[in-house]
């Protein structure tokens, strides 16, 4: 493919750096746009920066939206609508599709109109009719917030108790304590199963024809336990359009075609012997997803993201095995406190015990005078991958490229991949989802 355009924008906190610096190996022209004036400098050495996206539009053969907020509100779905309409190629969602994620209840809505299985669920604006709910209907529930206040992750609660009173306690905690930021909460029944998402690329038409499957582990700590972060760690594979797919996405193709959506969608879900329950929707990239789901592809990946936009029927080549990336992280993550972060991480010195590179991604990092640094307030330095033919084997290359890592303070869960090993992938293929 000719050299290319590509404008990369975070309207929010910088967080499609490695893409950027990808397409720019590849030899492209790119510029990286960030807004969060705290995250400007991430990215500083690795990428070429822009300080007015808008200026950019007319240059841009393909524009890449990271995420659907603009600051504290959705909004790059809207932007991305109008530059389609002035008939610029657009990777980004629409307002529908922005709104998946920031009303779960409207999420629930879609699946249910299109055919989709859904697993029981409420949305409140107001906590004390939750708590009565609780106590008329008692199980255990997951409190899941609405809007804005979701991106506070340790906010989700999984309830544990069959009367639901740890879900009336937190809800009564929150009620005190986030009642003024949180406009809303959707309590969802607990199903119990294994946790998969399935991750698609569209066209704008269609799906193509490969699909990305992924196992998230949020929670801080090895073995699940801890506070939820946005991610620890990530095991995937690629495959066919399975049963999986077609209980979920199939039904909802038509959908995204009408919206003109463009880019990946991932919709989470509790699957198990009697059926596959949708969670909830991540209608752009996630992460540190797209670091693992670039290291696995073998083709061109601004040469995929350049025909994706277009509408080209892109063709994609990916790896067959299996792949785990690991999240690298530094205090006081995932908790905001400046004083622990400045003494702890701020500028800190990313060093490797070896000259390559292999499967390593950057997020929170900048190259100054050829030294990866430390970058932005967040305490999210990089991300390491390794891939195999096996979980397992994927597993020992990724946390041998982190033995080469040396950061004072970093700390990382080393249990990524176990789950499917120690019986995930067994469930999955009993139950007849995987497929070919």
């Amino acid at each position: 493919m000719d050299t290319r355009n590509f404008l990369f924008c975070s309207l929010d906190a910088a967080l499609i750096t490695d893409l950027a610096w990808q397409v720019h190996r590849e030899g492209h022209d790119v510029k990286y746009y960030i807004e969060a004036e705290s995250d400007r400098e991430i990215g500083d050495g690795f990428v070429p920066k822009t300080d007015d996206w808008r200026a950019d539009v007319e240059w841009a053969d393909v524009i890449v939206f990271d995420d659907i907020w603009v600051g504290s509100e959705i909004g790059t779905g809207e932007l991305a609508r109008e530059l389609r309409e002035q008939g610029k190629a657009v990777v980004g969602g629409t307002p529908n599709t922005d709104h998946l994620e920031e009303d779960r209840g409207y999420a629930m809505e879609i699946l249910e109109e299109h055919g989709v299985n859904t697993v029981e669920h409420r949305v409140f604006s107001d906590f004390d009719a939750g708590i009565q709910h609780v106590r008329e209907n008692p199980a255990p529930y997951v409190i899941k917030p609405l809007g804005e206040v979701q991106n506070v992750k340790r906010l989700l609660y999984v309830g544990n108790e069959d009367d639901g009173s740890d879900v009336v306690d937190v809800l009564t905690a929150y009620k005190k304590a986030w009642g003024h930021r949180m406009k809303g909460f959707q309590l969802q029944r607990k199903v119990d199963g294994v946790e998969v998402a399935i991750c698609g690329f569209f066209d704008g038409e269609e799906f193509i024809d490969q699909v990305n499957f992924n196992f998230e582990h949020k929670k801080l700590f090895p073995g699940n336990i801890g506070p939820s972060t946005g991610e620890m760690g990530t095991s995937m594979f690629w495959a066919g359009q399975n049963k999986l797919f077609k209980e979920t996405f199939g039904k909802l193709e038509g959908w995204l075609a009408e919206e003109g959506y463009v880019g990946s969608i991932d919709l989470n879900c509790i699957v198990n012997d009697n059926g596959i329950y949708p969670l909830e929707f991540t209608p752009r990239f996630g992460y540190p997803t797209i670091a693992l789901q670039e290291e696995s592809i073998e083709s061109s990946t601004a040469e995929f993201f350049y025909d994706l936009a277009h509408g080209n029927d892109p063709e994609l080549a990916v790896h067959g095995g299996y792949q785990v990336a690991v999240r690298v992280v530094l205090p006081p993550f995932p908790f905001d406190d400046g004083k622990t972060y400045d003494e702890n991480s701020r500028n800190a010195a990313v060093v490797f015990e070896t000259d390559h590179r292999d499967g390593v991604h950057i997020e929170d990092a900048k190259r100054v005078d050829g030294q990866w640094r430390v970058a932005g307030d967040n305490g999210m330095p990089v991300v390491v991958t390794g891939m195999g033919e096996t979980m397992q084997q994927a597993r020992e290359q990724c946390y041998d490229r982190l033995d080469d890592i040396v950061m004072p303070n970093m700390y990382y869960r080393d249990d990524i991949g176990e789950r499917w090993i120690d019986g995930d992938g067994d469930r999955l293929q009993a139950w007849g989802y995987l497929g070919p």
